[in-house]
């Protein structure tokens, strides 16, 4: 498997720059994000959250999938929104909630199957835990001479 990049380009200072963030498959490129993206609903930029959100929607359904096919049920559509909110904490921010929401179609399979098997791929993703604590965060902070 290979490392998966995301890149983010930002001019200005906090409460009035912008940036773009860049994925390198172009899935977002140069898209716009900032104070108002992420802290006033503006709808014109995205924002962190929002793509932390995607991105665990993404993992648990996937996993969910193949939770389902590993035990022999074949999905026919799921459907998941994960909420992320972002609160005030001291003179910082933290992410203190994540839902996720699941419909699904699983033909065959009863209530407590279901429920075991969307519990475990909650936990299982690897968005999930990577969310549940990181024991290492490194940093390589590079300094333009030329700024």
């Amino acid at each position: 498997m290979s490392d998966k990049t995301a890149s983010v380009h930002w001019e200005g200072s906090g409460k009035k720059g912008l940036g773009q963030i860049s994925t390198e498959t172009g899935a977002l490129q140069g898209y716009p994000y900032g104070l108002a993206s992420r802290f006033e609903d503006d709808r014109k930029g995205t924002n962190p959250e929002e793509i932390l959100a995607a991105a665990h929607a993404a993992c648990f359904t996937m996993a969910f999938s193949f939770a389902c096919d590993k035990a022999g049920f074949a999905t026919d559509a799921l459907d998941t929104q994960a909420s992320v909110r972002l609160v005030p904490e001291g003179e910082a921010f933290v992410i203190d909630r994540i839902t996720l929401t699941l419909k699904a179609s699983v033909p065959g399979i009863d209530e407590a199957r279901f429920q075991e098997i969307a519990a475990s791929a909650k936990r299982d993703c690897p968005v999930s835990k990577a969310l549940a604590g990181v024991a290492e965060i490194s940093l390589q902070a590079t300094l333009d001479a030329a700024a």
